[in-house]
């Protein structure tokens, strides 16, 4: 059977490489922010976002014991706020939604936040480059930010970049994945 992760690495791998400077924006326990840092080398830059001070402490232990610490900057923050810390175009990013594994499962992103969060991704990765999406559909919220998601994405001019859905057929609530690439010929004045 297809494994939903192993697509989304490869369809990652092939748009990040030594010296790209990437983004995730929910670092979690660090586990995808340590894979983007290994992919990028010391010579690049990976951005990590989370709300929890758990989720830092924990990234913050992962990458130190993996020597992937000092190409990370790590932030304590929502983001939706990635422009404030963000200031040079970045290749990829992902998005892992829902609650931290092993925390509190009353806090998860929220469709208020991430919505912005996904709008503001789009408008700082580079023309050839992509986000990943995670979704998990089980609870509430995030078959709502799910549906969001899919239809603020279905609204985009696919000059500017194209938008795929992944998941199980036959498994409703089972997580799934949006993939976005972006054309590499489109400029983000072209827009306006």
């Amino acid at each position: 059977m297809l494994s939903l992760r192993v697509i989304e690495k490869d369809l990652l791998a092939e748009h990040i490489g030594n010296g790209n400077v990437v983004a995730d924006f929910t670092m979690g326990n660090g586990n995808d922010t340590l894979w983007l840092a290994q992919r990028v080398g010391t010579y690049g830059r990976v951005y990590a976002f989370d709300i929890q001070e758990d989720a830092l402490k924990n990234t913050e232990k992962l990458l130190a014991e993996k020597g992937c610490i000092e190409q990370c900057t790590l932030i304590h923050d929502s983001h939706h706020r990635l422009a404030e810390y963000i200031k040079e175009p970045i290749d990829a990013g992902i998005f892992n939604l829902g609650f931290l594994p092993g925390g509190d499962k009353r806090v998860t992103t929220l469709r208020e936040t991430t919505l912005p969060a996904i709008e503001a991704a789009i408008n700082a990765v580079k023309p050839g480059g992509c986000l990943l999406i995670a979704i998990y559909p089980g609870h509430e919220e995030g078959c709502i930010e799910g549906q969001l998601i899919c239809e603020m994405l279905a609204k985009r001019d696919q000059r500017e970049l194209s938008a795929y859905r992944f998941n199980v057929l036959n498994a409703p609530t089972s997580p799934y994945f949006v993939f976005i690439e972006f054309n590499p010929k489109y400029k983000k004045e072209d827009k306006q």
